[in-house]
């Protein structure tokens, strides 16, 4: 009975610092893209430089997912981890999960983390975008980047319009790759 008295009082007492060491924008759970798992974002995120894109299939700038890609392949091997989280909020994203699925996966070989469909903007707007807007801007269009320190904090943001092979957009990914945890 003191075993479990102690562990019950251990558990208690270290909750707040495991909630201390996750990062305010990584706190909750995003569904996976043609999965029926929710990602931990803190689990699955929290000391690793991030690059967050909010994405739509039927996008004039979906092609940019070649170019995340090879970014993403490029500069995981030190670290970096990347999501994408389709969004209808610009009328550019299909209504059905496995369209979108297929356009990121299979049309372009998407292999980084991607989510169902989310609310990007304004009230209703997921809490990964409500921190990302507090900490930068909301996104104005689709393809809008983020990169995100080890501690959680953006340190950047580009728009639709900036290339994942852009200097500006690899010397960001550079610095949250060497910033410390």
């Amino acid at each position: 009975m003191r075993r479990l008295v102690l562990s019950l009082f251990l558990l208690i007492t270290a909750l707040p610092v495991l909630a201390d060491s996750c990062p305010e924008l990584l706190q909750g759970q995003l569904p996976k893209l043609r999965g029926k798992e929710q990602i931990d974002l803190c689990e699955r995120f929290a000391g690793k430089p991030l690059v967050v894109v909010n994405t739509a299939s039927y996008c004039g700038f979906a092609p940019q997912f070649d170019g995340l890609e090879a970014l993403y392949k490029t500069y995981q091997g030190r670290g970096l981890e990347m999501i994408g989280v389709p969004s209808n909020d610009f009328k550019q994203e299909a209504q059905d999960s496995a369209e979108t699925a297929k356009v990121c996966y299979a049309n372009y070989g998407v292999t980084f983390t991607m989510t169902e469909p989310q609310v990007i903007r304004g009230d209703k707007a997921t809490h990964l975008f409500k921190v990302l807007a507090r900490q930068s801007s909301a996104p104005k269009w689709n393809f809008y980047k983020y990169v995100v320190d080890r501690r959680g904090k953006v340190i950047a943001s580009f728009s639709s319009f900036t290339k994942p092979d852009d200097p500006e957009l690899i010397a960001a990914i550079e610095k949250a790759i060497a910033s410390k945890p």
